[in-house]
């Protein structure tokens, strides 16, 4: 069912977006500075008789993988979590275990009617460790069924951890996974594993290779830096390879290439595909093809006049992901970036936001390529065990080459996602004017499907070439932004999300465009880790501000301009939950009236649960 919103027979209330001088926001400061100087007393007091907090590392680094958890809030004063907060915070059709700790996506790809996702699980605990293969199935990428652990540290070359790895489709369609094991001495490297049955749809039971491991750390390359091996493709002559992350001199990104002719034995090339002065190690790298043309997605052995090839890195130094777009020289096998100004670690981010470890693959079955991506918390570690479970995976999304721009990728929620979608309201033309807010009177508001799009009407003509990306948030005013939404919003705006565009006066008299999202409000709980993201979007002179904002809970993922820009974040609301969330358009730009449309459906939980194997249902 679809309602309409009439904005003559309807006027938008208004009302003032908080700012910096707002007197709520001052009052609750006085509260905060009094409860600070008491708690600072009292560990004056404790610190007189006790020795300095001890650095804590984060949990991983020392097991030679990126970091599992946020020690920098462990000095934070807790905040007093209850049962129906930690159940509102779990997300209704994302994917994530029944129980326990999630990390990286590992393997996914498409087998006799049924899509499969491994990732990287904690069997025993909400916190990262012990880490095995989970394993779901999907006819539709949304709804999810359990599987039995699919690998497990049970042999020397992974018995301290089963890592992330690749599936590899052979055109006679024989399955090769190739994955990173940590030996009983600590050393990264690379086993094969394939099924037991290639013809089971549920690929239940999985072999490992007798002669593992098939690489191990080269010369030069230290044993825990040498990990997370891709898909591989096939070279012109007949050869496969792959790629893996890696780092030289401690500040240089590699990415190595392997040949091999039967994923048994193994070739180091000499040289690398790419590097990349102070990025760090790179982990979990991601190597495909694009079609220029923008419309179809690529086998992963795809080459030729018409393609790009995308690498990306998640960056182990910064925890985020970059891509590049360039080109591929097979022959060679060495990739160039179109832009070096742009190039990997230091230009275009596949996510603005709390995002890592993603990973592609080609679905043969709908011609796309679809990519996963982890989310991980930003809470504590003693809130993740209370709660009895950690992390989540992104919507999967289709990639696609943005020829409108020719310097993008397009990320876009699959389609499958639409069919979760209940009723919809629709609402026209609602003017925004400059410092207010205007409350969309949907009902539930916590798992939600919006299309938005804002045209904007100058007041008063700038010339002042503003600097700034994302500013300091929503409550950061210049002349044409910030505007857009706040999701997961309470009635009095104590807590809120803004996710809105911030366009700056450029020289030339051109506009900037910065895409955003606020955490910094979302939640009033201290011991949660709240930020400003964002990055550049493009905004061609043909077209409006558009964003379309998945709403789950709490996880939220925004994708600007056809999802040329993309951001997914983490919220902790403490008041704004259940029937008490709300969402509202806001404008709190000095110089510009908006003009907002949208689309708004209520999204129904998908069903994720174990298989039901006491019925025939494969």
């Amino acid at each position: 069912m679809e309602a309409s919103y009439d904005p003559e027979q309807n006027p938008p209330l208004h009302a003032p977006l908080l700012d910096r001088s707002s007197p709520r926001t001052g009052r609750f400061a006085a509260v905060f500075a009094c409860l600070f100087s008491l708690i600072s007393l009292l560990a004056l007091i404790i610190n007189q008789t006790q020795q300095p907090f001890e650095k804590v590392q984060p949990r991983g680094v020392a097991e030679g993988v990126s970091a599992k958890s946020n020690p920098s809030l462990l000095n934070q004063v807790p905040f007093n979590w209850t049962n129906a907060m930690f159940s509102w915070q779990r997300s209704a059709y994302h994917f994530q275990p029944q129980k326990n700790w999630m990390n990286d996506p590992n393997g996914p790809l498409y087998h006799k009617g049924w899509y499969h996702l491994f990732y990287q699980y904690n069997p025993y605990s909400a916190i990262w460790g012990n880490i095995t293969w989970g394993h779901a199935v999907s006819r539709d990428l949304i709804h999810w069924l359990y599987l039995p652990l699919a690998l497990v540290p049970d042999h020397w070359y992974d018995i301290k951890g089963v890592w992330t790895g690749s599936a590899t489709i052979l055109p006679d369609a024989q399955i090769i996974m190739l994955y990173t094991g940590e030996t009983n001495e600590s050393v990264q490297v690379q086993n094969l594993a394939y099924p037991a049955n290639l013809s089971d749809p549920l690929l239940l039971h999985w072999l490992k290779y007798p002669g593992n491991p098939v690489m191990v750390p080269p010369p030069g390359i230290k044993p825990d830096d040498f990990r997370d091996p891709t898909t591989a493709w096939l070279g012109p002559e007949g050869t496969w390879r792959l790629t893996m992350g890696s780092k030289f001199n401690t500040t240089i990104g590699i990415s190595l290439v392997y040949h091999t002719t039967n994923f048994r034995d193994y070739e180091l090339l000499d040289g690398v595909l790419h590097a990349v002065p102070g990025t760090g190690m790179w982990e979990c790298v991601d190597f495909y093809p694009v079609a220029i043309n923008g419309s179809v997605a690529l086998d992963t052995s795809s080459f030729g006049p018409g393609i790009k090839h995308v690498l990306k890195a998640s960056l182990d130094n910064t925890k985020v992901d970059h891509y590049a777009i360039g080109t591929y020289a097979p022959k060679t096998d060495k990739w160039t970036p179109d832009n070096p100004e742009e190039d990997v670690g230091i230009g275009l981010k596949v996510d603005y936001g709390r995002y890592y470890a993603s990973k592609t693959f080609f679905d043969q079955h709908k011609q796309r390529r679809v990519l996963w991506g982890w989310i991980n918390e930003t809470d504590t570690e003693t809130a993740d065990l209370k709660k009895g479970w950690a992390s989540l995976q992104t919507i999967p999304r289709t990639v696609l080459y943005d020829n409108k721009t020719g310097t993008n990728l397009l990320q876009w929620p699959v389609e499958e996602v639409e069919s979760l979608r209940l009723n919809s309201t629709m609402f026209k033309e609602v003017l925004v004017e400059p410092g207010s807010v205007v409350p969309l009177d949907i009902g539930t508001t916590t798992q939600l499907d919006i299309l938005a799009e804002f045209e904007i009407e100058p007041l008063i003509s700038s010339t002042t070439n503003e600097i700034g990306n994302c500013g300091d948030g929503a409550v950061d005013r210049s002349t044409y932004g910030p505007f857009g939404l706040l999701v997961i919003a309470d009635a009095s705006l104590s807590e809120l999300t803004p996710i809105y565009f911030r366009p700056l006066n450029a020289s030339g008299g051109t506009l900037k465009t910065y895409f955003c999202t606020d955490e910094t409000r979302s939640s009033k709980a201290s011991n949660v880790f709240k930020q400003v993201y964002g990055g550049k979007v493009p905004v061609l002179d043909d077209e409006n501000y558009n964003m379309r904002v998945l709403v789950d809970h709490s996880i939220v993922e925004s994708f600007a301009q056809g999802g040329r820009t993309v951001i997914s974040s983490r919220i902790y609301p403490t008041e704004a939950i259940y029937g008490a969330a709300r969402l509202f358009l806001f404008n709190n730009a000095t110089g510009v009236n908006v003009r907002a449309t949208l689309k708004i459906w209520e999204l129904n939980s998908a069903f994720i649960r174990p298989f039901p194997f006491e019925r025939d249902s494969v």
